[in-house]
């Protein structure tokens, strides 16, 4: 008896478990987002859900969908050794269509502390764990080549970075999804904790996704990583990577009201659009160039 109790209620909670996610992922899916063309081959998308109706919580999300074919917009890493600089300041100086924040970094002394590769040039090395081990944020990169982004795994090795072939690169994670396969993901506070997140997917078809989802706010819960790895599965995407996230997470569009800050950064603990965050690199969005 006891037996057919407990196996009842497994049944039970599992499917209110499939319920909650149904539900969630119809959220997304159905979901008239504001949509609003920024420039050739760029879209952006916004929702707030505002009525505690995505993961039984307010979310506010933002995100850019690009044509990745390196022709009209084209991808680039903006990135300074030790200055840190806005996610804005940093898109306006490279003359961008759009800025993300980028990977981890130094908040006191400044710089990246993954590897990162700018036109060839290393900008900034890997600084390893004190067990010598590379942190899950070092286990994957972002790759540019000739304008066009793509998301790589590492193959174990100690100098993987390095012998990667293109001249733009980006270390960051953790990886997600990498081509329909769900990464593996403990349960570390910052896997499992809802902060804002900053996030790129990349859909079967190639288009990209730069997603920001904001938190620490009762306008906006943010998102654990298993939650984040939900959301971009539901906007089409078969592989993702998290970025930083917290109070770096920006996303700017040039020429849009509030300075072009789309999302609400938490760095001021206010929700409206002057809480940026200094950073150390950002992936940018940009008009290619006139040959």
């Amino acid at each position: 008896m006891l037996k057919k109790l407990f196996f009842a209620l497994t049944l039970f909670t599992s499917g209110l478990s499939a319920f909650g996610q149904n539900a969630d992922s119809l959220a997304v899916v159905k979901t008239r987002w504001q949509k609003n063309k920024i420039a050739k081959q760029v879209v952006m998308y916004r929702h707030h859900f505002d009525q505690k109706n995505l993961f039984a919580a307010n979310e506010n999300i933002s995100y850019l969908e690009v044509k990745n074919t390196g022709r009209k917009a084209v991808f680039a890493i903006g990135a300074e050794e030790k200055t840190l600089i806005t996610t804005s300041n940093f898109g306006l100086r490279d003359t961008a269509i759009a800025a993300v924040n980028g990977n981890f970094f130094d908040v006191k002394n400044g710089g990246s502390v993954d590897f990162v590769r700018v036109n060839g040039k290393t900008i900034n090395t890997n600084r390893l764990e004190k067990s010598g081990n590379r942190a899950r944020h070092q286990e994957a990169a972002l790759v540019i080549d000739n304008g066009k982004i793509a998301i790589k795994k590492w193959d174990g090795s100690a100098d993987w970075e390095t012998k990667l072939n293109e001249q733009n690169v980006l270390l960051n994670g953790p990886l997600l999804t990498f081509n329909k396969v769900d990464e593996t993901l403990d349960t570390a506070a910052f896997n499992r904790l809802r902060h804002p997140r900053t996030c790129l997917g990349i859909k079967p078809n190639g288009r990209v996704i730069l997603l920001t989802v904001d938190g620490r706010n009762d306008n906006s819960a943010g998102m654990s990583l298993f939650e984040l790895t939900k959301l971009m599965r539901w906007l089409g995407c078969s592989s993702a990577i998290n970025f930083d996230g917290g109070g770096s997470t920006t996303l700017w569009v040039n020429g849009m009201p509030d300075g072009g800050v789309i999302n609400y950064p938490t760095d001021n603990k206010k929700w409206d659009h002057e809480g940026q965050r200094k950073v150390a690199n950002v992936i940018l969005v940009k008009k290619q160039a006139k040959r």
